[in-house]
Protein backbone atom coordinates (compact mmCIF):
# COMPACT_ATOMS: atom_id res chain seq x y z
CA UNK A 1 0.00 0.00 0.00
CA UNK A 2 1.28 3.44 -0.93
CA UNK A 3 -0.35 6.69 0.19
CA UNK A 4 1.18 10.00 -0.83
CA UNK A 5 -0.10 13.43 0.08
CA UNK A 6 0.52 15.95 -2.69
CA UNK A 7 0.28 19.28 -0.87
CA UNK A 8 0.29 22.59 -2.73
CA UNK A 9 1.06 25.31 -0.22
CA UNK A 10 0.17 28.36 -2.32
CA UNK A 11 -3.50 27.34 -2.32
CA UNK A 12 -3.30 25.22 0.84
CA UNK A 13 -4.71 22.17 -0.99
CA UNK A 14 -4.03 18.48 -0.54
CA UNK A 15 -4.48 15.86 -3.25
CA UNK A 16 -3.80 12.18 -2.57
CA UNK A 17 -2.27 9.29 -4.49
CA UNK A 18 -3.13 5.75 -3.40
CA UNK A 19 -1.66 2.65 -5.04
CA UNK A 20 -1.78 -1.11 -4.55
CA UNK A 21 -0.98 -4.08 -6.77
CA UNK A 22 -0.62 -2.13 -10.01
CA UNK A 23 -3.74 0.00 -9.54
CA UNK A 24 -4.10 3.57 -8.30
CA UNK A 25 -6.61 6.20 -7.25
CA UNK A 26 -6.17 9.96 -6.98
CA UNK A 27 -8.30 12.07 -4.69
CA UNK A 28 -9.01 15.75 -5.45
CA UNK A 29 -6.34 16.38 -8.11
CA UNK A 30 -5.27 19.89 -9.08
CA UNK A 31 -5.88 21.27 -12.58
CA UNK A 32 -2.50 20.34 -14.06
CA UNK A 33 -2.36 16.68 -15.05
CA UNK A 34 1.30 16.08 -15.90
CA UNK A 35 2.55 15.60 -12.30
CA UNK A 36 -0.02 12.82 -11.81
CA UNK A 37 0.82 11.19 -15.13
CA UNK A 38 4.49 11.29 -14.19
CA UNK A 39 3.75 9.73 -10.80
CA UNK A 40 1.69 6.95 -12.36
CA UNK A 41 4.54 6.16 -14.76
CA UNK A 42 7.14 6.29 -12.00
CA UNK A 43 5.15 3.85 -9.83
CA UNK A 44 4.22 1.64 -12.79
CA UNK A 45 0.51 1.67 -11.95
CA UNK A 46 -2.73 2.28 -13.84
CA UNK A 47 -5.14 4.94 -12.64
CA UNK A 48 -8.47 3.27 -11.95
CA UNK A 49 -10.45 5.95 -10.10
CA UNK A 50 -10.43 9.71 -9.60
CA UNK A 51 -12.31 10.43 -6.39
CA UNK A 52 -13.74 13.89 -5.76
CA UNK A 53 -14.83 14.70 -2.22
CA UNK A 54 -17.17 17.43 -3.55
CA UNK A 55 -17.48 20.13 -6.19
CA UNK A 56 -14.59 22.32 -5.10
CA UNK A 57 -15.06 26.08 -4.94
CA UNK A 58 -11.53 27.30 -4.23
CA UNK A 59 -9.75 25.65 -7.17
CA UNK A 60 -10.47 23.93 -10.46
CA UNK A 61 -9.83 20.22 -10.15
CA UNK A 62 -7.99 18.18 -12.77
CA UNK A 63 -10.52 15.37 -12.80
CA UNK A 64 -11.98 15.94 -16.28
CA UNK A 65 -8.64 16.14 -18.12
CA UNK A 66 -7.13 13.34 -16.07
CA UNK A 67 -10.04 11.03 -16.86
CA UNK A 68 -9.71 11.75 -20.59
CA UNK A 69 -5.97 11.04 -20.54
CA UNK A 70 -6.06 7.85 -18.45
CA UNK A 71 -9.51 6.32 -18.90
CA UNK A 72 -10.04 6.40 -15.14
CA UNK A 73 -13.56 6.73 -13.78
CA UNK A 74 -14.57 9.93 -11.93
CA UNK A 75 -16.35 9.13 -8.67
CA UNK A 76 -18.34 11.56 -6.53
CA UNK A 77 -20.58 10.86 -3.58
CA UNK A 78 -24.39 10.72 -3.67
CA UNK A 79 -26.40 13.54 -5.25
CA UNK A 80 -23.63 14.61 -7.65
CA UNK A 81 -24.67 15.64 -11.16
CA UNK A 82 -22.32 17.14 -13.74
CA UNK A 83 -21.82 17.98 -17.39
CA UNK A 84 -19.49 15.00 -17.98
CA UNK A 85 -19.47 11.27 -17.27
CA UNK A 86 -19.16 10.41 -13.60
CA UNK A 87 -20.20 7.75 -11.15
CA UNK A 88 -22.37 9.16 -8.37
CA UNK A 89 -21.71 6.60 -5.65
CA UNK A 90 -24.27 5.30 -3.21
CA UNK A 91 -23.67 5.80 0.49
CA UNK A 92 -21.45 2.96 1.78
CA UNK A 93 -20.54 1.86 -1.76
CA UNK A 94 -17.08 0.29 -1.95
CA UNK A 95 -14.35 0.46 -4.61
CA UNK A 96 -11.30 -1.76 -4.91
CA UNK A 97 -7.78 -0.55 -5.72
CA UNK A 98 -5.54 -3.61 -5.78
CA UNK A 99 -5.80 -5.12 -2.28
CA UNK A 100 -7.31 -1.95 -0.83
CA UNK A 101 -10.90 -0.82 -0.47
CA UNK A 102 -12.33 2.69 -0.44
CA UNK A 103 -15.75 3.06 1.14
CA UNK A 104 -17.88 6.13 0.44
CA UNK A 105 -19.34 7.83 3.50
CA UNK A 106 -21.86 10.47 2.49
CA UNK A 107 -21.13 13.46 4.74
CA UNK A 108 -23.20 16.43 3.51
CA UNK A 109 -22.80 19.81 5.16
CA UNK A 110 -20.03 21.66 3.39
CA UNK A 111 -21.99 20.87 0.24
CA UNK A 112 -24.80 18.38 -0.26
CA UNK A 113 -22.71 15.88 -2.26
CA UNK A 114 -19.71 16.11 0.10
CA UNK A 115 -18.35 12.70 0.98
CA UNK A 116 -15.56 11.22 3.08
CA UNK A 117 -13.57 8.28 1.72
CA UNK A 118 -12.71 5.56 4.22
CA UNK A 119 -9.64 3.52 3.27
CA UNK A 120 -9.44 -0.13 4.32
CA UNK A 121 -6.17 -2.05 4.13
CA UNK A 122 -5.56 -5.46 2.57
CA UNK A 123 -6.95 -7.14 5.72
CA UNK A 124 -10.15 -5.13 5.66
CA UNK A 125 -9.14 -2.95 8.61
CA UNK A 126 -9.99 0.75 8.64
CA UNK A 127 -6.80 2.73 8.00
CA UNK A 128 -7.56 6.36 7.10
CA UNK A 129 -10.22 8.85 6.12
CA UNK A 130 -9.91 11.38 3.31
CA UNK A 131 -12.25 14.06 4.54
CA UNK A 132 -12.13 16.74 1.85
CA UNK A 133 -13.79 19.85 3.29
CA UNK A 134 -15.97 17.97 5.78
CA UNK A 135 -13.33 17.80 8.51
CA UNK A 136 -10.09 19.74 8.69
CA UNK A 137 -7.45 19.60 11.38
CA UNK A 138 -8.75 22.12 13.89
CA UNK A 139 -11.88 23.05 11.97
CA UNK A 140 -14.67 21.94 9.65
CA UNK A 141 -15.79 23.16 6.24
CA UNK A 142 -17.82 26.34 5.87
CA UNK A 143 -21.50 25.63 5.25
CA UNK A 144 -22.32 28.57 2.98
CA UNK A 145 -21.12 27.45 -0.43
CA UNK A 146 -24.12 25.61 -1.86
CA UNK A 147 -24.33 26.41 -5.57
CA UNK A 148 -27.81 27.30 -6.86
CA UNK A 149 -29.42 25.43 -4.02
CA UNK A 150 -32.49 26.05 -1.91
CA UNK A 151 -30.75 24.93 1.28
CA UNK A 152 -29.66 27.65 3.67
CA UNK A 153 -26.37 28.06 5.50
CA UNK A 154 -28.04 26.91 8.73
CA UNK A 155 -29.50 23.89 6.92
CA UNK A 156 -26.04 22.89 5.72
CA UNK A 157 -24.56 23.44 9.17
CA UNK A 158 -27.20 21.09 10.57
CA UNK A 159 -26.36 18.45 7.97
CA UNK A 160 -22.68 18.86 8.85
CA UNK A 161 -23.44 18.32 12.54
CA UNK A 162 -25.22 15.06 11.71
CA UNK A 163 -22.47 13.93 9.32
CA UNK A 164 -19.75 14.45 11.91
CA UNK A 165 -21.68 12.82 14.76
CA UNK A 166 -23.12 9.90 12.80
CA UNK A 167 -20.46 9.07 10.24
CA UNK A 168 -17.09 10.41 11.43
CA UNK A 169 -16.97 10.48 15.21
CA UNK A 170 -18.03 6.81 15.70
CA UNK A 171 -14.90 5.70 13.77
CA UNK A 172 -11.73 4.53 15.52
CA UNK A 173 -9.50 7.14 17.17
CA UNK A 174 -6.48 5.57 15.47
CA UNK A 175 -7.64 6.49 11.97
CA UNK A 176 -5.37 8.83 10.06
CA UNK A 177 -7.16 12.01 8.95
CA UNK A 178 -6.14 13.32 5.54
CA UNK A 179 -7.97 16.66 5.03
CA UNK A 180 -8.50 18.59 1.84
CA UNK A 181 -6.89 21.81 3.06
CA UNK A 182 -4.55 23.31 5.64
CA UNK A 183 -3.93 26.76 7.07
CA UNK A 184 -4.40 29.57 4.57
CA UNK A 185 -7.49 28.15 2.91
CA UNK A 186 -10.69 30.22 2.86
CA UNK A 187 -12.76 27.03 3.17
CA UNK A 188 -12.70 27.18 6.97
CA UNK A 189 -11.98 29.63 9.81
CA UNK A 190 -9.28 28.07 11.98
CA UNK A 191 -7.37 25.44 10.01
CA UNK A 192 -4.23 23.96 11.48
CA UNK A 193 -0.87 24.32 9.76
CA UNK A 194 -0.53 20.53 10.13
CA UNK A 195 -1.78 18.51 7.17
CA UNK A 196 -2.03 15.01 8.67
CA UNK A 197 -3.42 13.94 12.05
CA UNK A 198 -5.50 11.30 13.77
CA UNK A 199 -9.19 11.22 14.48
CA UNK A 200 -8.52 10.77 18.18
CA UNK A 201 -6.55 14.01 18.27
CA UNK A 202 -9.37 15.83 16.52
CA UNK A 203 -11.96 14.52 18.96
CA UNK A 204 -9.89 16.05 21.74
CA UNK A 205 -8.90 19.37 20.16
CA UNK A 206 -11.30 20.32 17.35
CA UNK A 207 -14.01 22.64 18.68
CA UNK A 208 -16.55 21.25 16.21
CA UNK A 209 -16.18 17.69 17.55
CA UNK A 210 -16.83 18.56 21.19
CA UNK A 211 -18.82 15.64 22.55
CA UNK A 212 -21.30 17.69 24.59
CA UNK A 213 -22.06 20.22 21.86
CA UNK A 214 -25.74 20.54 20.94
CA UNK A 215 -26.94 20.91 17.38
CA UNK A 216 -27.91 24.56 17.95
CA UNK A 217 -24.54 25.33 19.55
CA UNK A 218 -22.76 23.73 16.60
CA UNK A 219 -24.73 25.73 14.05
CA UNK A 220 -24.02 28.96 15.92
CA UNK A 221 -20.28 28.29 16.32
CA UNK A 222 -19.71 27.07 12.77
CA UNK A 223 -21.57 29.97 11.15
CA UNK A 224 -20.40 32.72 13.50
CA UNK A 225 -17.92 35.13 11.93
CA UNK A 226 -17.95 33.63 8.44
CA UNK A 227 -16.89 36.32 6.00
CA UNK A 228 -18.31 36.32 2.47
CA UNK A 229 -16.45 33.82 0.26
CA UNK A 230 -14.07 35.16 -2.39
CA UNK A 231 -15.95 36.06 -5.55
CA UNK A 232 -14.32 33.32 -7.64
CA UNK A 233 -15.61 30.47 -5.43
CA UNK A 234 -18.99 29.94 -7.16
CA UNK A 235 -17.32 30.30 -10.56
CA UNK A 236 -14.76 27.58 -9.79
CA UNK A 237 -17.49 25.34 -8.39
CA UNK A 238 -19.47 25.71 -11.60
CA UNK A 239 -16.42 24.90 -13.74
CA UNK A 240 -15.88 21.76 -11.67
CA UNK A 241 -19.51 20.86 -12.20
CA UNK A 242 -19.94 21.51 -15.94
CA UNK A 243 -16.38 20.93 -17.21
CA UNK A 244 -13.72 23.18 -18.70
CA UNK A 245 -11.19 23.71 -21.47
CA UNK A 246 -8.21 21.34 -21.66
CA UNK A 247 -5.27 22.46 -19.52
CA UNK A 248 -2.97 21.78 -22.50
CA UNK A 249 -4.83 24.35 -24.63
CA UNK A 250 -4.78 26.86 -21.76
CA UNK A 251 -1.02 26.43 -21.31
CA UNK A 252 -0.25 26.67 -25.03
CA UNK A 253 -2.21 29.89 -25.36
CA UNK A 254 -0.83 31.49 -22.21
CA UNK A 255 2.87 30.83 -22.68
CA UNK A 256 3.26 33.04 -25.74
CA UNK A 257 6.18 35.48 -25.89
CA UNK A 258 4.87 38.90 -26.96
CA UNK A 259 7.02 41.77 -28.16
CA UNK A 260 6.18 45.25 -26.89
CA UNK A 261 3.81 46.11 -29.75
CA UNK A 262 1.93 42.81 -29.50
CA UNK A 263 1.73 43.25 -25.72
CA UNK A 264 0.33 46.78 -26.12
CA UNK A 265 -2.15 45.56 -28.71
CA UNK A 266 -3.54 42.96 -26.30
CA UNK A 267 -3.92 45.69 -23.66
CA UNK A 268 -5.77 47.91 -26.17
CA UNK A 269 -8.08 44.95 -26.79
CA UNK A 270 -8.99 44.69 -23.13
CA UNK A 271 -6.28 42.56 -21.51
CA UNK A 272 -5.28 43.44 -17.95
CA UNK A 273 -1.56 43.69 -17.16
CA UNK A 274 -0.61 41.35 -14.33
CA UNK A 275 2.87 41.77 -12.87
CA UNK A 276 3.98 38.63 -11.01
CA UNK A 277 7.52 39.70 -10.07
CA UNK A 278 8.71 40.20 -6.50
CA UNK A 279 7.29 43.26 -4.78
CA UNK A 280 10.78 44.73 -4.26
CA UNK A 281 11.25 44.78 -8.04
CA UNK A 282 7.74 46.02 -8.79
CA UNK A 283 7.88 49.11 -6.56
CA UNK A 284 11.01 50.35 -8.38
CA UNK A 285 9.53 50.22 -11.88
CA UNK A 286 6.42 48.85 -13.52
CA UNK A 287 4.15 49.44 -16.50
CA UNK A 288 1.50 52.04 -15.57
CA UNK A 289 -1.84 50.55 -14.47
CA UNK A 290 -0.32 47.11 -13.86
CA UNK A 291 -1.88 44.96 -11.17
CA UNK A 292 0.80 43.50 -8.93
CA UNK A 293 0.28 39.99 -7.56
CA UNK A 294 3.64 38.33 -6.96
CA UNK A 295 4.12 34.70 -7.92
CA UNK A 296 5.94 34.02 -4.64
CA UNK A 297 2.94 34.87 -2.47
CA UNK A 298 -0.60 33.47 -2.35
CA UNK A 299 -0.79 34.23 -6.05
CA UNK A 300 -3.78 32.19 -7.20
CA UNK A 301 -5.94 33.14 -4.20
CA UNK A 302 -5.37 36.86 -4.73
CA UNK A 303 -5.93 36.61 -8.48
CA UNK A 304 -9.26 34.94 -7.73
CA UNK A 305 -10.20 37.53 -5.15
CA UNK A 306 -9.20 40.63 -7.11
CA UNK A 307 -9.72 39.95 -10.84
CA UNK A 308 -13.49 39.84 -10.77
CA UNK A 309 -14.06 38.62 -14.34
CA UNK A 310 -12.86 35.03 -14.50
CA UNK A 311 -12.88 35.26 -18.32
CA UNK A 312 -10.67 38.36 -18.29
CA UNK A 313 -7.87 38.36 -20.87
CA UNK A 314 -4.51 38.63 -19.10
CA UNK A 315 -1.03 39.58 -20.26
CA UNK A 316 1.72 39.32 -17.72
CA UNK A 317 5.27 39.98 -16.64
CA UNK A 318 6.98 37.31 -14.56
CA UNK A 319 10.38 36.46 -13.19
CA UNK A 320 12.44 35.08 -16.06
CA UNK A 321 11.88 31.38 -16.66
CA UNK A 322 8.66 31.20 -14.63
CA UNK A 323 6.17 32.05 -17.36
CA UNK A 324 4.66 28.54 -17.46
CA UNK A 325 4.26 28.61 -13.70
CA UNK A 326 2.22 31.81 -13.90
CA UNK A 327 -0.16 30.34 -16.49
CA UNK A 328 -0.51 27.10 -14.55
CA UNK A 329 -1.31 28.87 -11.30
CA UNK A 330 -3.84 31.11 -13.03
CA UNK A 331 -5.53 28.03 -14.46
CA UNK A 332 -5.73 26.43 -11.01
CA UNK A 333 -8.39 28.98 -10.11
CA UNK A 334 -10.07 29.09 -13.51
CA UNK A 335 -8.35 32.08 -15.13
CA UNK A 336 -7.84 30.41 -18.48
CA UNK A 337 -7.46 33.49 -20.68
CA UNK A 338 -3.81 34.39 -20.27
CA UNK A 339 -2.72 35.31 -23.81
CA UNK A 340 1.00 35.84 -23.37
CA UNK A 341 3.86 37.48 -21.50
CA UNK A 342 6.12 40.44 -22.27
CA UNK A 343 9.24 39.01 -23.88
CA UNK A 344 12.23 40.64 -22.24
CA UNK A 345 10.16 41.92 -19.35
CA UNK A 346 10.35 45.45 -18.01
CA UNK A 347 13.73 46.03 -19.70
CA UNK A 348 12.21 45.47 -23.12
CA UNK A 349 9.45 47.93 -22.23
CA UNK A 350 11.95 50.64 -21.25
CA UNK A 351 14.18 50.00 -24.26
CA UNK A 352 11.15 50.60 -26.47
CA UNK A 353 10.87 54.06 -24.94
CA UNK A 354 7.65 53.33 -23.04
CA UNK A 355 6.86 55.08 -19.77
CA UNK A 356 7.16 53.41 -16.39
CA UNK A 357 5.72 54.09 -12.95
CA UNK A 358 6.91 53.39 -9.41
CA UNK A 359 5.79 53.26 -5.79
CA UNK A 360 7.51 55.07 -2.96
CA UNK A 361 8.60 52.40 -0.52
CA UNK A 362 10.24 53.01 2.87
CA UNK A 363 11.81 50.88 5.57
CA UNK A 364 10.13 50.39 8.95
CA UNK A 365 12.80 52.63 10.46
CA UNK A 366 11.93 55.41 8.02
CA UNK A 367 8.27 54.93 8.92
CA UNK A 368 9.18 55.33 12.58
CA UNK A 369 10.86 58.64 11.76
CA UNK A 370 7.82 59.83 9.78
CA UNK A 371 5.33 58.61 12.35
CA UNK A 372 3.68 61.10 14.64
CA UNK A 373 0.19 61.79 15.92
CA UNK A 374 -2.05 62.43 12.96
CA UNK A 375 -0.04 60.33 10.49
CA UNK A 376 -2.42 58.63 8.07
CA UNK A 377 -1.84 54.88 8.31
CA UNK A 378 -3.78 52.39 6.18
CA UNK A 379 -3.82 48.74 7.23
CA UNK A 380 -4.81 46.34 4.41
CA UNK A 381 -4.75 43.12 6.45
CA UNK A 382 -7.80 40.99 7.23
CA UNK A 383 -10.19 42.21 9.90
CA UNK A 384 -9.11 39.46 12.32
CA UNK A 385 -5.47 40.51 12.03
CA UNK A 386 -6.43 44.15 12.51
CA UNK A 387 -8.61 43.40 15.53
CA UNK A 388 -5.81 41.42 17.13
CA UNK A 389 -3.54 44.46 17.15
CA UNK A 390 -2.91 47.48 14.95
CA UNK A 391 -1.32 50.92 14.83
CA UNK A 392 -3.44 53.34 16.83
CA UNK A 393 -5.91 55.23 14.60
CA UNK A 394 -4.90 53.20 11.55
CA UNK A 395 -7.68 52.89 9.00
CA UNK A 396 -8.65 49.34 8.01
CA UNK A 397 -8.94 48.84 4.25
CA UNK A 398 -8.85 45.06 3.88
CA UNK A 399 -7.40 43.96 0.56
CA UNK A 400 -10.11 41.29 0.31
CA UNK A 401 -12.80 43.97 -0.06
CA UNK A 402 -10.79 46.89 -1.44
CA UNK A 403 -13.00 47.45 -4.49
CA UNK A 404 -15.95 48.12 -2.19
CA UNK A 405 -14.05 50.92 -0.44
CA UNK A 406 -12.22 52.75 -3.22
CA UNK A 407 -13.69 56.08 -2.10
CA UNK A 408 -12.89 55.68 1.59
CA UNK A 409 -9.64 57.67 1.37
CA UNK A 410 -8.97 61.27 0.36
CA UNK A 411 -7.13 61.21 -2.96
CA UNK A 412 -4.94 64.21 -2.18
CA UNK A 413 -3.81 63.03 1.27
CA UNK A 414 -0.63 61.11 2.07
CA UNK A 415 -1.05 57.58 3.43
CA UNK A 416 1.45 55.07 4.79
CA UNK A 417 0.16 51.66 3.69
CA UNK A 418 1.10 48.37 5.31
CA UNK A 419 0.03 44.73 5.61
CA UNK A 420 1.62 41.95 7.66
CA UNK A 421 4.83 41.45 5.69
CA UNK A 422 4.93 43.78 2.70
CA UNK A 423 3.20 41.75 -0.03
CA UNK A 424 -0.45 42.75 0.23
CA UNK A 425 0.34 46.43 0.70
CA UNK A 426 1.99 46.56 -2.74
CA UNK A 427 -1.03 44.80 -4.28
CA UNK A 428 -3.31 47.37 -2.64
CA UNK A 429 -1.28 50.34 -3.86
CA UNK A 430 -1.17 48.92 -7.40
CA UNK A 431 -4.99 48.87 -7.30
CA UNK A 432 -5.43 52.32 -5.73
CA UNK A 433 -2.97 54.31 -7.87
CA UNK A 434 -4.97 54.07 -11.12
CA UNK A 435 -7.98 55.45 -9.22
CA UNK A 436 -6.13 58.70 -8.54
CA UNK A 437 -4.33 57.97 -5.28
CA UNK A 438 -0.80 59.23 -5.96
CA UNK A 439 0.54 59.92 -2.47
CA UNK A 440 0.69 56.37 -1.14
CA UNK A 441 3.81 55.13 0.65
CA UNK A 442 4.49 51.42 1.06
CA UNK A 443 5.93 50.33 4.42
CA UNK A 444 8.30 47.42 3.79
CA UNK A 445 8.11 44.48 6.17
CA UNK A 446 4.59 45.42 7.24
CA UNK A 447 3.16 45.12 10.72
CA UNK A 448 5.60 42.36 11.59
CA UNK A 449 8.35 44.99 11.56
CA UNK A 450 6.29 47.97 12.67
CA UNK A 451 5.33 46.36 15.98
CA UNK A 452 9.02 46.12 16.94
CA UNK A 453 9.47 49.91 16.73
CA UNK A 454 9.57 51.90 19.95
CA UNK A 455 7.79 55.13 19.07
CA UNK A 456 4.79 53.76 17.12
CA UNK A 457 1.63 53.55 19.21
CA UNK A 458 -0.18 50.21 19.00
CA UNK A 459 -3.47 48.97 20.40
CA UNK A 460 -3.49 46.30 23.08
CA UNK A 461 -3.14 42.74 21.80
CA UNK A 462 -6.41 40.79 21.72
CA UNK A 463 -6.14 37.04 22.27
CA UNK A 464 -7.19 35.36 19.03
CA UNK A 465 -9.42 32.90 20.91
CA UNK A 466 -11.63 35.76 22.08
CA UNK A 467 -11.86 37.74 18.85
Amino acid sequence: MKIEQLYTKCIAEAAYFIASQGEAAIIDPLRETQPYLDLLEKEGVKLKYIFETHFHADFVSGHVDLAKKTGAKIVYGPMAEAGYDLHSAKDNEEFNIGDLTIKVLHTPGHTMESSTFLLKDENGNNNAIFTGDTLFLGDVGRPDLAIKSNVTMDDLAGYLFDSLRNRIMPLEDSLIVYPGHGAGSSCGKNLSSETVGTLGEQKKTNYALRADMTRDEFIKEVTDGILPPPQYFPKNAMMNKIGYESIDEVMNRGVQALDVEAFKNEVRNGAVILDARNQSDFVKEFIPKSLFIGIDGSFAMWVGALITDIKQKIVFISPKGRESEVVKRLARVGYDNAVGYLNGGINAWKEAGESIDNIKSITPEQFAQDYKEGTNVVDVRKIGEYNNQHVEDAKLLSLDYIYEHLDDLEKEDKYHVHCAGGYRSVIAISILQPYGYKNLINVEGGFGKIKTLDNVKLTETVCSSTE
